[in-house]
């Protein structure tokens, strides 16, 4: 694991509460919907591929929303969201397993589990398409990426600079977040998808998470080499209904189309 003395004080009590979280004592196996078929669907269909994300709230949330997931999964969809994020840490971000399985349930699209994996029990809470693991948190990542994809999840490793760029190709992450996120401050900075993603090799799928708020974020982000977007707040904050989280995700899933330059 990386150095914990720049983290933001909300973020160490992620880790924190993370830590004590334990898995279950059956190994979860996973028949997963694969997301690189998704990806190549919405590219296919001329839809910019955005995971879209259910998040009742989080640390820098205003508020929470107690929406019923599968509804606003159903309305992300609708969309034309690519593929859907649930979060299951229940502490700071209000998510559940029983959300994500409830979801997955009713959508035939691939499903992110959302959450703080530090060990590998904690694999095994609820079965998932995809699974987030994040470079900083994690001691043994090459170990922790096979453990997941032994299980049949595909393994979304999450990055914040070059330096864990190389630890994720390093253990084999095929599969690549950048966070413009960052853990120190919480501020964000669309620049650090620029960065990092000058750097990844052809062969890996890139997702640019946080940030991305308008269609020119998208075109920032997609012409910086983003093959999929990962947005929840864009989505999510000052939708009345499901409604509006449809056209939220719609204004981002067709931003290639350059009418709205906000």
């Amino acid at each position: 694991m990386n150095s914990e003395t720049e983290l933001a004080p909300a973020v160490a009590s992620i880790l924190d509460a993370a830590r004590e979280r334990g898995g279950d004592d059956e190994t979860v196996s996973v028949a997963a919907r694969s997301l690189s078929d998704a990806l190549a669907q919405a590219e296919s269909d001329g839809r910019v591929p955005v995971i879209a994300e259910v998040k009742p709230t989080s640390p820098t949330a205003d508020g929470t929303r107690d929406d019923d997931p599968v509804e606003l999964a159903r309305a992300m969809i609708d969309g034309g969201a690519t593929a859907i994020s649930v979060l299951t840490e229940p502490s700071h971000f209000g998510g559940s397993p029983e959300a994500l399985t409830r979801v997955r349930e009713a959508v035939d699209v691939p499903v992110l589990r959302k959450d703080f994996v530090v060990r590998e029990d904690q694999l095994d809470v609820v079965e998932a398409d995809l699974l987030l693991l994040i470079v900083r948190f994690v001691d043994d990542l090459e170990g922790l990426i096979a453990a997941a994809r032994e299980r049949g999840f595909q393994p979304l490793v999450e990055v914040h600079d070059r330096t864990e760029l190389e630890t994720a190709l390093e253990a084999g992450a095929k599969l690549i977040g950048v966070n413009n996120r960052d853990l120190a401050r919480l501020e964000v900075d669309l620049e650090t998808f620029e960065s990092v993603a000058a750097h990844v090799p052809d062969d890996v799928t890139l997702i640019a998470e946080s940030g991305i708020g308008s269609p020119a974020d998208v075109r920032r982000m997609r012409e910086a080499g983003a093959d999929a977007l990962l947005v929840g707040s864009a989505i999510m904050d000052h939708a009345g209904g499901d409604s509006d989280v449809t056209e939220n995700t719609r204004r981002l899933v067709n931003a290639s189309d350059g009418d709205d330059q906000t």
